[in-house]
């Protein structure tokens, strides 16, 4: 089995030697434990240094596209590289190195596939008391949004195994961890905690300008994941929160007119109207994203099934051209449907396959036969 060990870095020439020096070259249960370092447009050198460092691979993104978009890259490379398990820590050497056999332990064992370091929070001195209690805070909601009892939601410490790895899909530009929890509980990916040790801070977080900015990402990044993942609870909650008020207000009128006193309260039935109006036209709303929600499961399966063919047709591909086989894929399907569409309904036909996507199929018809005799 392989492990590789990731890390994404963004202008951490100061400070990735020392990350690197804790990193292990073995690990009980692996034959072979491989160094990747993810370079997301980096000034200083970042990829030069892992390079003379004795890393195996390094992955230089053009320009700087952020944390989710750096973990995503290296989460592609390394299942390209073959990885069995993918274990992922931070350039700043804040995660203790010497626990990631524990990290991957219950991967091993069958008890998980993605696993997550929980750092000991009440120990660690930078951080302030309410950042404690947000970071507690943030796990617990987290766990509720995804389904699942995780003790250290924000923690960058993890460990996956490889199936788990090619069904994650972040959508989020500003970090992953929380995102790949709630995705993995809806995905029911098994997901375990470890307790891990930190080392101590040699710098600022990035991420976060300070607690107040901390609080606005997480609530935003949460509130976004939730929408993305469960609109239809989201958006029934918000109608119901709408109606309610105009069901209320129906009731006031009802006990008015009979008291015999309902003509002078017409009004409440123009609110009540209103309220109740809005919050139908917010349900229906829910309705429709949740259909999109389901839609984009079923892309996501495609794109899973579509990166562990092409894995294991085409092993010299890269994280980008699995990406763009993919939505070329799905565009050719796209345009089939529009084609079969018109002609069953005797409109025009839809523009039809260029003679680059008919090659493309005809090469992927090809490969997949070739495979199977082979």
């Amino acid at each position: 089995m392989k492990l590789i060990i990731q890390i994404p870095c963004l202008n951490e020439a100061e400070n990735l030697p020392s990350a690197l020096a804790d990193l292990p070259r073995s690990v009980p249960g692996f034959q072979s434990v491989e160094w990747l370092v993810i370079d997301d447009g980096s000034s200083d050198g970042t990829a030069e240094i892992a390079r003379a460092h004795g890393v195996d691979h390094v992955v230089r993104l053009p320009h700087n596209q952020g944390l989710a978009k750096a973990f995503m890259a290296g989460i592609g490379e390394a299942l390209r590289l073959g990885a069995d398990v993918i274990v992922n820590t931070d350039a700043d050497n804040q995660y203790d190195a010497r626990f990631i056999p524990d990290l991957v332990a219950p991967i091993l064992y069958g008890e998980a596939m993605i696993v997550i370091g929980a750092r000991p929070i009440d120990e660690i001195a930078h951080f302030s008391p309410v950042k404690r209690r947000l970071q507690r805070l943030g796990s617990w909601v987290v766990g509720k949004a995804g389904g699942v009892d995780i003790d250290d939601a924000p923690s960058g410490f993890r460990a996956f195994h490889r199936d788990a790895a090619m069904r994650l899909c972040v959508f989020n530009s500003f970090t992953y961890t929380l995102e790949t929890i709630i995705q993995a509980g809806r995905a029911n990916i098994p997901i375990a905690s470890v307790p891990v040790a930190v080392n101590g801070e040699t710098r600022p977080s990035r991420l976060f300008k300070g607690t107040a900015s901390y609080v606005r990402r997480s609530l935003v990044t949460i509130l976004r994941i939730a929408l993305l993942y469960k609109p239809l609870r989201i958006f029934t909650l918000v109608a119901a929160l709408i109606a309610l008020p105009g069901v209320a207000a129906i009731a006031r009128f009802l006990a008015f007119y009979v008291a015999g006193d309902g003509s002078g309260h017409i009004q409440s039935l123009a609110v009540a109207a209103g309220l109740i109006s809005v919050g139908a036209v917010v349900f229906v709303g829910g309705l429709l994203a949740d259909l999109i929600a389901a839609n984009r499961m079923l892309l996501e399966d495609i794109r899973t099934r579509q990166i562990s063919q092409t894995l294991k047709m085409e092993p010299s591909m890269s994280p980008q051209d699995l990406d763009g086989h993919t939505d070329r894929m799905v565009a050719m399907l796209r345009a089939t449907q529009a084609n079969l569409a018109a002609a069953a309904s005797g409109a025009k036909s839809a523009e039809p396959l260029s003679q680059e996507d008919q090659d493309a199929l005809m090469r992927s018809s090809r490969a997949a036969g070739s495979k199977l005799t082979g």
